[in-house]
């Protein structure tokens, strides 16, 4: 396989491969999804505990974190006119915030598995009132 191929191989396989990611986002367990945000995701620092955007790291923050509480969500990582989709929480989720245009601060955490993803997307969106 030549360097061209083999790069178009990659590319095919990582483009199934968030396919399946953007297909669980909708299909996420919010109660494992919470598991995540307290513990492995340490969401709350910045987010809060209840996702209000007001953890403890959140002052020293600019912008601020994003409220999950209000879902005034600004990041629209598709292009697709809308903040808060699926697919741009999970964008943001696997390579941070500062791709799209947020704070520098909110890493991409490609160490989470394509289920802990879709169940902080879940979560997320649980806590909307």
């Amino acid at each position: 396989m030549n360097f061209r191929q083999n790069n178009m191989t990659r590319l095919t396989i990582l483009a199934l491969g968030l396919i399946i990611i953007n297909a669980t986002a909708v299909a996420g367990d919010a109660a494992a999804g919470k598991t995540v945000y307290d513990g492995k995701g340490a969401c709350a620092t910045c987010h809060g505990a209840t996702g209000a955007g007001d953890g403890i790291a959140a002052a020293a923050l600019n912008p601020k974190p994003a409220s999950f509480v209000t879902a005034e969500f600004r990041l629209d990582t598709d292009g697709d006119g809308k903040a808060g989709t699926d697919t741009d929480l999970t964008n943001v989720i696997i390579y941070g915030g500062s791709k799209y245009g947020g704070n520098v601060a909110m890493p991409g955490r490609a160490d989470l598995t394509a289920a802990e993803v879709s169940d902080l997307v879940a979560y997320m969106h649980s806590l909307k009132q």
